[in-house]
């Protein structure tokens, strides 16, 4: 595209975001005058984007590996992200642990669930690699793009499912439907009132938490990814899958070490969620998995960085357009900022900076 062509679609973009935008809420004046009168309400509201787009960039982050390994959009990626979520409960719910307890009885019982839930969504995962996905590796591309599909719907179904066992899981409720309560285990200690800071942003040990364990998940991947051999061994898979097998490397292997990964990192997030919100039910699934693909697509699918960006970008619009323009627009807006930048750069915004996809 060339470059006045670029300009006349910016400037029509901007036309159509300040004709149309008022009726999606984009009232600049009140807007202005919202910051402006409250500027401690928009830190809270970037402190919920941060943590919230941190826990979608965990959920990216498998959507990005996978991708980057074998091309494929995995769509289940989302739902086994929510049976992390029900695992966790469960899991929390057969340690005993309900509302009323303490955050330091609590930590053991986190601890395994945090293993147990990462343990089963990655065995998931590698499962349905093996069976779903490897049969149709070499089929054309839209016979295993369906298959995730159907998988997507299998695993919601199972939640669904999952969510109506009452009688042996107390802690699913009286609805299968209906959203669980997930145990408020973490503390709610207010840091700034802590350091002697008098604000009315409110960021506590909760939010800290999560946020910190998010941001080692994505952290310790990296490492993994640049500096380990299997990490090495999954570039290499990357960059040209009959390469890597004349030069020894078992390609089966590392495809299903991407999946190990993923579904563990799914089941992570799972668990920091329900921490998080302490809510969950079984179509959660598809909103995260959508606006965790959004974001892999956003900072350039297939690079590891350009996952955690986009992640931390589709939390912070998510927020802002919460608080100042419409919860019923969010999706809207969001999808809209992807299309503005996809229409400048179309690698994302890191994939024409990077060589390798892992």
């Amino acid at each position: 595209m060339k470059r006045w062509q670029k300009i006349f679609l910016f400037l029509a973009l901007a036309y159509s975001v300040l004709l149309l935008g008022p009726i999606a809420g984009l009232d600049i004046p009140r807007i202005t005058r919202d910051v402006v009168s409250h500027p401690e309400t928009l830190v809270q509201q970037l402190l919920i984007g941060l943590i919230n787009g941190a826990i979608i960039a965990i959920i990216a982050l498998g959507y990005t590996l996978v991708y980057g390994i074998i091309e494929l959009i995995n769509f289940a990626h989302g739902d086994l992200y929510m049976l992390g979520a029900f695992t966790s409960l469960t899991a929390l719910g057969a340690f005993g642990v309900d509302g009323s307890a303490t955050f330091q009885a609590s930590i053991l019982p986190i601890f395994l669930t945090l293993i147990l839930a990462t343990t089963i969504c990655a065995g998931l995962n590698v499962l349905t690699e093996r069976f779903a996905y490897r049969p149709l590796r070499n089929a054309p591309r839209l016979a295993p793009l369906i298959s995730a599909i159907g998988v997507s719907f299998i695993f919601q179904n199972i939640g669904l499912f999952w969510g109506g066992l009452r009688a042996f899981l107390p802690v699913m409720g009286n609805n299968a439907a209906a959203p669980k309560d997930f145990p408020d285990l973490l503390p709610h200690i207010n840091i700034l009132k802590s350091l002697g800071i008098q604000s009315n942003i409110n960021f506590t040990t909760k939010e800290l938490i999560v946020l910190v364990a998010a941001l080692a998940l994505m952290v310790g991947l990296q490492l993994f990814v640049q500096y380990t051999r299997p990490g090495k061994a999954m570039r290499a898979v990357a960059q040209n899958r009959d390469a890597a097998r004349i030069m020894g490397i078992n390609v089966d292997q590392i495809i299903a070490l991407t999946f190990l990964i993923g579904g563990g990192l799914a089941g992570t997030a799972g668990l920091l969620i329900g921490l998080y919100n302490n809510t969950i039910v079984f179509t959660m699934g598809f909103t995260a998995g959508l606006r965790a693909f959004t974001a892999a697509v956003l900072g350039g699918i297939g690079n590891i960085i350009g996952a955690m960006l986009g992640g931390v970008l589709i939390g912070l619009i998510s927020a802002l357009s919460d608080q100042y323009l419409s919860s019923r627009w969010t999706n809207a807006w969001i999808f809209a900022v992807l299309v503005v930048i996809l229409v400048f750069r179309p690698g994302g915004l890191l994939g024409e900076n990077v060589q390798e996809k892992v």
